[in-house]
């Protein structure tokens, strides 16, 4: 029985626990606070935060792990290269974990070292080093903190009056002590996909279908599979996927998000774990949803095909304000045919916080994809977060 420490405890977390236990797994869940839905279903459970190196080592050295599994941005990542040489693996790699933890690692290896295409872009830890980045790539840029989560920090810039906002606001969402933020040049886009990539210790590495995406305030609303793309944009994504991960190496699935603009593809974003967007799998749209295709990657379990079987989509509840959830409207959301509603279990609320999702699919395939996707947002709208 392999032991696998689990760092970051939130709903995605919660979801590869319950994939690694199905497969006979024990797992230790971490996290900043105590009651994290991770911890819920997990064999024991870690209170502290992962930014504390001695804290990290501390809990690493007690339940002596074989595994290591981060899922969360804000975690002392640079220990990760002593427990490898300790002989602990690291899902997927100490080197990337390190590397999309930080936008400017991952941004530099995907532009400079491998080449993708990407948006212009620019970096800053001074208000200075600010005004020349929105200069170099021009109005309007998107603004992001290196670190951070869920879209907090991040903002457009359309005019010089959201500058001085923009800037504090990024600095006001890093997470941990690293305050430099990225300004990238906008592109015209008409989708934005996230391309869920599964690299194994032994075997190919896999593709699941595209994943469309809607984001507000930085963080998704709303996600649907599969997303249309022109064939020749799809084999580019997938090239740009597996130049990335094979450069970071490790096995395990990762989301990869991609710009799809007339005539040309942009590597965005990398995250070396479930996808908050891939919980549209949670619908049963593919034979493996992205969890216990994380799992099995990590275990070195082979996975000898992902079949897409039918289309489905994810749509947020969200709760508006700080408190103790209790939620109203469950027996309304789930009189719906061919839909599901998973609430995540987070002990507490606070405005736009994801709190559950409202699923929609269609195993005949005459449902357009349009008309799912209003399905879903009219099952979350029927779940209250009090």
């Amino acid at each position: 029985m392999t032991k696998i420490m689990l760092l970051g405890s939130g709903e995605l977390g919660k979801e590869v626990v319950i994939a690694l236990k199905r497969l006979g797994h024990t797992v230790i869940a971490c996290d900043a606070y105590e009651g994290a839905p991770a911890m819920q279903v997990a064999d024991g459970f870690e209170v502290f935060s992962m930014l504390d190196g001695d804290a990290l080592d501390a809990a690493v050295a007690k339940h002596a792990p074989d595994i290591i599994v981060p899922e969360v941005e804000s975690i002392r990542t640079d220990r990760f290269y002593v427990y490898e040489e300790q002989g602990i693996q690291v899902t997927p790699s100490a080197k990337a974990a390190n590397f999309t933890m930080n936008r400017k690692l991952i941004r530099d290896l995907a532009a400079k070292d491998l080449g993708l295409r990407t948006a212009p872009y620019g970096y800053a830890t001074t208000y200075e080093e600010f005004q020349a980045a929105v200069e170099k790539v021009g109005m309007p840029c998107v603004v992001k903190p290196l670190m951070s989560s869920s879209g907090k920090g991040q903002s457009v810039v359309k005019t010089p009056a959201d500058m001085r906002a923009a800037f504090d606001y990024a600095l006001e969402g890093s997470r941990g002590d690293l305050k430099e933020m990225i300004v990238e040049g906008f592109i015209d886009f008409h989708t934005e996909i996230t391309l869920l990539t599964v690299t194994q210790k032994t075997g190919e590495t896999l593709f699941c279908a595209p994943i469309g995406h809607r984001q507000e305030r930085g963080d998704y609303q709303e996600s649907w599979q599969p997303c249309a793309i022109d064939p020749g944009q799809l084999a580019e994504c997938q090239d740009m996927a597996a130049k990335v991960t094979s450069a970071l190496g490790g096995a395990g699935i990762w989301g990869i998000e991609f710009f799809l603009a007339e005539g040309a593809v942009y590597f965005s974003e990398l995250s070396p774990r479930p996808h908050d967007t891939g919980m549209v799998t949670l619908a049963g749209t593919q034979n493996f949803n992205e969890f216990e295709l994380h799992a099995r990657a990590l275990l070195g379990l082979p996975i000898p095909e992902i079949e897409q079987r039918y289309p489905g989509v994810s749509a947020v509840i969200l709760a508006s304000q700080e408190g103790v959830p209790h939620f109203s409207g469950l027996e309304e959301a789930c009189a719906y045919p061919q839909s599901d509603v998973k609430i995540f279990g987070k002990p507490t609320t606070r405005p736009y916080r994801r709190m559950g999702v409202a699923l929609a699919y269609d195993r005949s395939g005459e449902e357009t994809m349009d008309a799912m996707r209003k399905r879903a947002a009219e099952i979350a709208s029927k779940v209250k977060v009090h």
